[in-house]
This record gives C-alpha cells, structure tokens and sequence, in this order.
C-alpha cells in the first residue's frame, strides 16, 4: 500500500504549505480568490487541452468503466434525491452530488493505480468520463441555475459554452477524435500552464483551512455527512454490487472498479464551488473528510478483494 502512502504524503505537504500560507498571510486576504481563479481560468483548461487532445477518448466505452459510471451517478443520484426532498439550492445540491460521486483519479488515482492496481492506465478510462461528462454536468448544471436567476433563456442557453473548462475539454476532445495535434511551439506553453493546476487547488485548499471551523459542524453539518458518506461507504459497495452482480465481474477487474471508486472526492471540486461562490464549506470539508476517510476505506477494499 505504498501507493497510498505516497499520493497522500503528496497532497498532505502542499496542503501544509497553503496552510501555512493562509496563517501568515502572505499572499493578502486575497489569495486564495486568486489561486482558485488561476486554476479554473487557466491552469485547469489547459491541462484539460493537453490531456483530452493526447488521450484515446474511445477507452472510455469498456466495461469496467461502465460500471464505475453507473456507480458513479447512482452515489450523486442519491445526493440530488435527498436535496430534491429538503428543497436545498439547486447549485448546492450540484456542489454535493459531485462531491459525492467524483473521485481523485489524479492526484491519488495514479499512484494508487500503479502501487496497488499494478496499472496506471487503469484509472485513465475514469479521468476521461469525469472530464467528458460529470465535470460538464455539473458546471453546465451550475451555469444554467445561475444564468436562470438574472438572465433570459438564450443567456441561460449560452452559459456553459462561456465556461473554459468546457470550452477546452471540448477542443481536446475534437483535436483527439480528428487526429490533430497540436503544434510543439504552441503545446508547450499550454503544457506549462497546465502544471499550475494541481498546486494551485492544493494551495488554494490549504489555505482555506486556515481559521475554518471544525468539519461537518453548523449549518452544513448533514449534508457534509451525506456527501462523506456516499462518497466513502456508498459508492463502492455500489461498484461492488454492480460489477459482481450485473455484469460478473471478479478477480482484478471487480477489485480496479471498487478501489476507483473507493477514492476521496477530488480536490478540484473546491475550486469550481470557490469560483462559482456555492457550497464552499460543503465542497472543503466533504474532500477533507472524504480522504481521511479513504484510507480505512482502500486498506479495507484491498483486505477484502485485493
């Protein structure tokens, strides 16, 4: 389990720094607002570009990945479920479902894949359907809510095709389906660009915690517990019982699709709650808790089927 170890002593030191950063207030009271806007304005695009125009979107119609996408939206299905009944903010009720359902399959998802699975590839069929279609979803979700509130149905129309996360995932997904690529002196600084992704939600994150009150506490408190709990609990006993019981599935192949989905919720959902200014205590502390929680969790999955 030293893939475990490593993806969270990763994301652990970076998240340490922006703490710190947040406690001697370095960057200003600003700087979180701005380390979030980079990644989702520049950062994340970017690497979307570069990831979706290099990668084969066709791996993602397997059947592993199928199951890990019907677990996937039954575990945010059950979140809308229950906001539907308590009549919460439909971008809120967004914002959990994603937490409840989208797994870090980058930061923890490779190197898990390849210390515990024995394949990085395995987790590249995931990256793609969250980046095609949960991460597409959800904004556009948010988007068309949000336009809703002050604009007419053509603006509410428009809305996603603004968004540059999908405006990138989009080109990449056409540069790869026509074959394109794209020229080395015009990828190169989009690769750089790219890189600042991950450090900067981290960072981002980090300094979030600073002055933040006690997880799953006050007005949030049970809808952090929902989204926890489906996300670690719920959804791979969902890819449990769907891979083994519809599609019969076993051995290596049940044992990928249960510790894919066994993963924490990924770190970049804070960000589109920051950006969006929605469901930020729920976003942070539903990660937060969420892989502190998956470590039992994947040492559990591996115990029982590995």
């Amino acid at each position: 389990m030293s893939g475990v170890i490593q993806g969270f002593g990763v994301i652990a030191a970076i998240v340490l720094v922006g703490y710190v950063l947040g406690r001697t207030e370095v960057l200003g009271s600003s700087g979180r607002e701005a380390l979030t806007k980079l990644s989702f304005y520049v950062g994340t695009p970017a690497l979307l570009l570069k990831m979706l125009s290099e990668s084969d979107v066709t791996v993602i119609f397997s059947v592993p990945l199928l199951v890990t996408a019907l677990s996937t939206f039954a575990a945010a299905g059950l979140f809308v479920l229950v906001g539907l009944v308590r009549r919460w903010n439909i971008r809120r009720t967004t914002i959990g479902a994603l937490c409840s359902s989208y797994v870090n399959a980058g930061n923890l998802g490779i190197p898990i894949a390849v210390y515990v699975l024995g394949d990085a590839a395995l987790v590249a069929p995931v990256m793609l359907f969250q980046l095609l279609v949960m991460t597409p979803i959800g904004l556009t979700v948010i988007d068309y809510a949000q336009a809703g509130e002050r604009s007419s149905v053509w603006s509410r129309v428009l809305a996603p095709f603004r968004n540059p996360i999908v405006i990138c995932s989009l080109i990449g997904v056409g540069l790869s389906l026509s074959g394109l690529r794209i020229p080395a002196p015009v990828l190169e600084p989009i690769t750089l660009l790219g890189h600042l992704s991950v450090p900067t939600v981290l960072l981002a994150f980090g300094i979030s915690l600073h002055g933040s009150s006690l997880p799953a506490g006050g007005t949030e408190r049970w809808p952090v517990l929902l989204s926890v709990g489906l996300k670690s609990v719920v959804h791979p006993m969902i890819a449990y019982a769907i891979g083994a019981g519809l599609f019969g599935l076993s051995g290596a192949s049940l044992f990928a699709a249960v510790v894919i989905s066994g993963l924490p919720a990924a770190q970049n959902l804070f960000v589109y709650a920051s950006t969006y200014n929605v469901g930020v205590r729920l976003a942070r502390e539903s990660i937060l808790l969420s892989t502190i929680l998956s470590v039992p969790v994947l040492f559990t999955i591996t115990a029982l089927l590995g």
